[in-house]
C-alpha cells in the first residue's frame, strides 16, 4: 500500500526482499527432501545445516543445541510439555508469569487440568516479576520456570540473567525456559552463558517467513518428544523440515545481525522519538507499562483517554498507519488483554490502549509522521466520545 506507515511488528513483520529471494531458490531450484540420499537431497540438507550455523553462531550457541519448529508457538508447547513430560518422574510443579504469551499460558493451564501444581507470579505496574517472588516460588518439586524475555504487549524485559544466575548453583535445579520470540533479533541473548535450557524463537517477527522458528535446548537438556515420524530434527520434531522456510530464516538473521552491529540503537532512537512526540502533543496520550529508556527496543503501549483502542486502530488505518490493540493471538477476543489486567489497568484505560512495534525496516521519516497523524485522529474521534 502506499505511503502505509507499517507499527504493528510485534504481531509480524513485513518479509524483506533477500529472504524471499532465498526462498525462491529454494521452492524452484534447491527443492530437494533433506532426507533424499541424490544430489538434490544433499543440497537441501547442507542448506538447512547453514542455517542451523547462522543461528548457533547468533546465540553463542552449539549446532546442535538448535532445533526448527513451525513458529514460536510450537517451540514454547514443545519447551513446557517436553520439560514437563521428560521431568513428571522428579516433580510436578511448575513456575510462570501471568502475562505469557497465550502459547505458554495455555499451555501451563492445560497441564494444571492434567493435575501439575502451577505458579502464576504476579508482576509490578511495568509488568516485570519480583525475583525474590520467583525464589520463594520455588519448590524441591519443582521442575520446570517459563519466563518471557520481553512481554509482546508491554514490551517490559524480564531479568532473565538475574533469574539464571539466582538458579546457577541450586540443588535440583528446575529447566529454565525463556519465550524469546519477541527478543530475538532485538536484544542480544547467549543462552548457554545465561542459564538458559530452552530458549524459543520465531521468523516472522525478524523480517523473515512466517511458519518457522526454533528451540534452542541446552546441551544434555531431555525432552519428550510431542510428535512421532521419521526422527528428523533429533527426533524431536519428526516430519520433512520446511526447508524455504529454514532458509528464508537463515537469511533473515543475517540480515537483523547486520543491523545488530551497525545500527544498535536504531530501534531505540526510533521508540523515543515516537514516544517523546506522542505524550508532547497529544493530551490524554498515557504510556503503559515500563518508561520507553527501560522497556524493550521496538514497542510502546499508549491509552489515549476516552478512545477505544479499536476505534482508533481503525480509524489511523484509514490514514495509512497501522498498529495493534494488542497481542494479534487475542485481538478477535472481547476482553481485556491479561497483561493490561495483571498490571492493574482499569477498564476504562485498558481499553483505550493502543500498541506501536518497530522493526529495523522503519525509517525516521515515518515515525516523524505519525504523532500529527495521531493527534489529528485523536481531535476528529474526541467530540463523539461520552463525556
Amino acid at each position: 500500500m502506499k505511503d502505509m506507515i507499517y507499527l504493528d511488528n510485534a504481531s509480524t513483520t513485513p518479509i524483506h526482499k533477500d529472504v524471499v529471494a532465498a526462498m525462491m531458490e529454494c521452492l524452484t531450484e534447491e527443492f530437494g527432501n533433506p532426507s533424499s540420499l541424490h544430489r538434490l537431497g544433499f543440497n537441501a540438507e547442507m542448506i538447512i545445516k547453514g542455517t542451523r550455523e547462522v543461528i548457533a553462531d547468533f546465540l553463542s550457541a552449539e549446532t546442535n543445541e538448535i532445533v526448527f519448529t513451525s513458529g514460536g508457538t510450537e517451540a514454547n508447547n514443545l519447551a513446557v510439555l517436553g520439560a514437563a513430560m521428560a521431568k513428571r518422574k522428579e516433580g510436578r510443579h511448575i513456575i510462570t508469569t501471568s502475562i505469557e504469551h497465550p502459547s505458554v499460558l495455555s499451555t501451563f493451564v492445560y497441564l494444571q487440568q492434567e493435575g501439575w501444581e502451577v505458579t502464576f507470579l504476579p508482576v509490578n505496574k511495568d509488568g516485570v516479576i519480583d525475583i525474590a517472588d520467583l525464589a520463594n516460588a520455588i519448590r524441591p518439586d519443582t521442575v520446570l520456570i517459563s519466563v518471557m524475555h520481553v512481554n509482546n504487549e508491554l514490551g517490559s524485559i524480564q531479568p532473565i540473567q538475574e533469574i539464571g544466575a539466582m538458579l546457577k548453583n541450586r540443588v535440583n535445579r528446575p529447566l529454565f525456559h525463556v519465550d524469546g520470540v519477541q527478543s530475538f533479533g532485538k536484544i542480544p541473548v547467549y543462552p548457554g552463558q545465561v542459564g538458559i535450557d530452552l530458549l524459543s524463537f520465531s521468523g516472522h517477527k525478524i523480517n523473515g517467513p512466517k511458519g518457522v522458528g526454533g528451540l534452542y535446548i541446552r546441551q544434555g537438556v531431555r525432552l519428550q518428544p510431542m510428535q512421532w515420524g521419521g526422527g528428523q530434527e533429533r527426533g524431536l520434531r519428526s516430519g520433512t523440515e520446511n526447508m524455504p522456510g529454514i532458509a528464508g530464516l537463515g537469511k533473515a538473521v543475517e540480515i537483523v545481525n547486520g543491523y545488530i552491529k551497525n545500527e544498535p540503537d536504531k530501534l531505540y532512537n526510533l521508540k523515543l522519538d515516537l514516544a517523546k512526540g506522542i505524550t508532547e502533543k497529544i493530551p490524554g496520550a498515557v504510556i503503559n507499562g515500563p518508561r520507553p529508556e527501560d522497556g524493550a527496543p521496538h514497542i510502546l503501549n499508549v491509552s489515549f483517554k476516552g478512545i477505544r483502542g479499536e476505534v482508533l486502530l481503525h480509524a489511523l488505518e484509514s490514514k495509512g498507519v497501522f498498529v495493534s490493540t494488542g497481542s494479534a493471538c487475542s485481538s478477535h477476543k472481547n476482553t481485556i488483554s491479561h497483561v493490561l489486567d495483571a498490571i492493574g489497568l482499569d477498564k476504562d484505560r485498558a481499553k483505550s490502549a493502543i500498541r506501536f512495534s518497530l522493526s529495523y525496516m522503519n525509517s525516521k521519516d515515518e515515525i516523524e509522521k505519525v504523532p500529527d497523524i495521531i493527534k489529528e485522529t485523536v481531535e476528529e474521534l474526541r467530540p463523539f466520545t461520552r463525556r
